[in-house]
């Protein structure tokens, strides 16, 4: 055998092997995000960071640690604000997501730290903050035309015998108003119909599928009730795993 030969095979098996470690380093879980950070601001409680990920940047903030930049980071789970201002740093961030903690390495995030929900902030000292935000999330109520629906139920009808319908699949058609993806592992969506009961004319759900602020849809799915995932997040009746059915 040459010597380039020989050269040549001894590259192409270096290669191999380190191609290898790089599938092994990205086979990472699809709800674990590796982050590279790029700016780290600090306050009493909590440390936000800048980070990128897959060529995308965006916040992230969580209980207050060292951090350093340029380093790559893995986290899991993630609770995503809108418009949530920070009055110690006197900054508005248009998006940012709220994580329960971050390791320079995914074999190191704690087995009881990842099935914390994503949106339970119980381990945080101070969370007045999160508490502040809760209190600023408003719905507010749309111009709508009732319609009559022969083949599902109202909002209306929904909240006046929740009791009733605990537990059980039920259809109901309605005006997509809010759209929130990626949270607690579902899509969130809250629906509208024109009707109410006792200034109740917002149904949330959830749901694995994707959907357009402000199209009407037709779905089913079960009734919950007295959801509580903490800190104002609380929903007396929850559609959950809303999917989109005929007419």
């Amino acid at each position: 055998m040459r010597l380039s030969t020989l050269i040549s095979l001894v590259f192409l098996l270096i290669s191999s092997c380190n191609q290898g470690q790089d599938s092994k380093k990205n086979a990472l879980p699809s709800d674990i995000h590796e982050v590279t950070v790029k700016e780290v601001l600090q306050t009493s409680s909590y440390s936000y960071l800048k980070v990128i990920e897959s060529g995308s940047e965006f916040w992230i903030a969580l209980p207050k640690q060292d951090i350093s930049v340029g380093k790559t980071y893995y986290y899991k789970n993630g609770f995503k604000l809108t418009e949530f201002e920070s009055k110690e740093l006197n900054r508005k961030f248009e998006v940012i997501y709220f994580v329960e903690s971050i390791s320079s390495s995914p074999d190191l995030l704690a087995k009881d730290t990842l099935q914390i929900p994503s949106n339970s902030y119980h381990h945080v000292k101070d969370t007045s903050i999160i508490k502040e935000y809760s209190a600023k999330v408003k719905v507010e109520k749309e111009e709508i035309a009732p319609e009559v629906n022969t083949t599902g139920l109202t909002i209306a009808e929904i909240f006046a015998s929740k009791n009733k319908y605990e537990g059980k699949n039920v259809r109901i058609k309605g005006k997509v108003t809010k759209y929130n993806p990626k949270i607690m592992g579902s899509n969130w969506i809250h629906l509208q119909d024109g009707t109410e009961f006792n200034g109740k004319f917002d149904l949330t759900a959830t749901t694995a599928l994707e959907f357009q602020v402000g199209t009407t849809v037709f779905l089913e799915g079960t009734i919950r009730l007295n959801k509580d995932f903490g800190y104002g997040y609380s929903y007396e009746v929850l559609l959950e795993n809303a999917s989109i059915v005929g007419e």
